[in-house]
């Protein structure tokens, strides 16, 4: 009989989708997620996730210290100001500490190394990868050949090491302007992404996103414009991508696979599986999800659903956690369209489900968190 819960949706490919859930019921998962950094992110218009560049420089720094710390500790780099909303990772640190899930942070290209503690909790690392943030996509030349190797090298090997680990892998993303980056990688591959991808904004910015995207694919064509997965992260992606490109493909030979995000992670599904047909690379693609949440799959100034159809062999999942009645307007603000997703936010609340939480139980570890958080 198939599990069945009002917590989590299939949106596409459904018989797929629910068999995965099925398949991974109450096993046990890990949390690994990649943080960088891309120039894109601090283009006027382009992110909500902190409101000026100075403060999207640190977003990520900031969500993955309090990964770690939960934020117990006086913080390096404090959670940055938004325009409204509370920063996703609130709701992934809930689930790592409910659950106790071994946790992997990964510094694909950032600014600064990520601030840790003097001594790690058991199963958590932090590995700093061989990376530097990538330039705008509007140069046309985002990345090195040199770079985008070494990262997919080492998401191969760490999605190798990490497999034995765990039934099925959480892994999320944090790149300010992410969002972007995905859009302009999509089109380069032939996929019908306008106007399809979301951002942090309540309303969709794909006018802005669109004027961005077009001025790299003009240079990144003028420049030659390799049209295979990996010119194509050269020319227009972020780090970020490579690197869970090669997680995932590894992952998925031995254990299940949750990309947790929205449209970058459908964006990363779309480049592992024309890398896997440009190297021969023996995945297991029924292994795969792409999970989310619903603010994201249901918003209606994108079209993530649509997207994910488009693809034609993914299925989209969602956490269908609501904020309604939540006690904090930080919160709340989720269901006007602010921040959406992030930091394996919607991943690792199915993975909640999974293991049998409730929605308001998974409300509530949320609110505990977010109250000492404030405090």
């Amino acid at each position: 009989m198939s599990w069945q819960s009002s917590s989590v949706r299939v949106y596409t490919e459904i018989a797929r989708g629910q068999a995965w859930l099925d398949r991974y019921r109450a096993k046990s998962p890990l949390f690994a997620c990649v943080f960088a950094f891309t120039e894109t992110g601090i283009l006027p218009g382009i992110s909500a996730a902190g409101k000026t560049p100075a403060d999207r420089r640190k977003t990520a720094l900031a969500d993955a210290e309090y990964l770690l710390t939960g934020g117990r500790t006086l913080p390096r780099y404090p959670l940055p100001p938004l325009t409204a909303g509370a920063s996703p990772a609130v709701i992934s640190r809930a689930v790592i500490e409910g659950l106790s899930l071994p946790l992997y942070l990964f510094d694909a290209g950032l600014p600064a190394a990520i601030p840790q503690p003097a001594l790690l909790p058991p199963a958590t690392g932090v590995e700093r990868l061989p990376a530097v943030p990538a330039r705008c996509l509007t140069t046309g030349a985002a990345m090195t050949a040199q770079q985008v190797q070494e990262l997919f090298a080492a998401g191969l090997a760490w999605g190798d090491r990490l497999a034995d680990q765990c039934d099925y892998a959480i892994l999320g993303e944090c790149v300010v302007g992410g969002t972007t980056t995905a859009l302009a990688v999509l089109l380069a591959l032939g996929i019908a992404a306008e106007g399809r991808v979301n951002s942090s904004y309540p309303l969709c910015n794909h006018q802005r996103k669109q004027e961005v995207v077009d001025e790299g694919l003009r240079r990144w064509r003028e420049r030659g414009g390799d049209t295979g997965p990996f010119g194509i992260l050269q020319g227009l992606g972020d780090p970020m991508q490579v690197v869970v490109a090669g997680l995932g493909l590894a992952l998925s030979r031995q254990c299940g696979v949750l990309l947790a995000g929205g449209t970058q992670m459908l964006a990363v599904y779309a480049l592992l599986r024309a890398i896997a047909r440009e190297i021969d690379y023996p995945w297991r693609p029924e292994q795969m999800v792409v999970g989310t949440t619903r603010w994201v799959a249901e918003d209606p100034s994108g079209q993530t659903v649509e997207l994910a159809k488009t693809l034609g062999d993914v299925s989209l999942l969602a956490t269908q956690l609501s904020f309604r009645q939540a006690r904090f307007p930080q919160l709340r603000a989720y269901e006007a369209g602010y921040v959406k997703e992030g930091v394996g936010a919607g991943g690792c609340a199915i993975a909640a489900s999974l293991q049998g939480w409730t929605t308001s139980s998974l409300v509530a570890a949320i609110e505990t968190g977010f109250s000492q958080l404030l405090g």
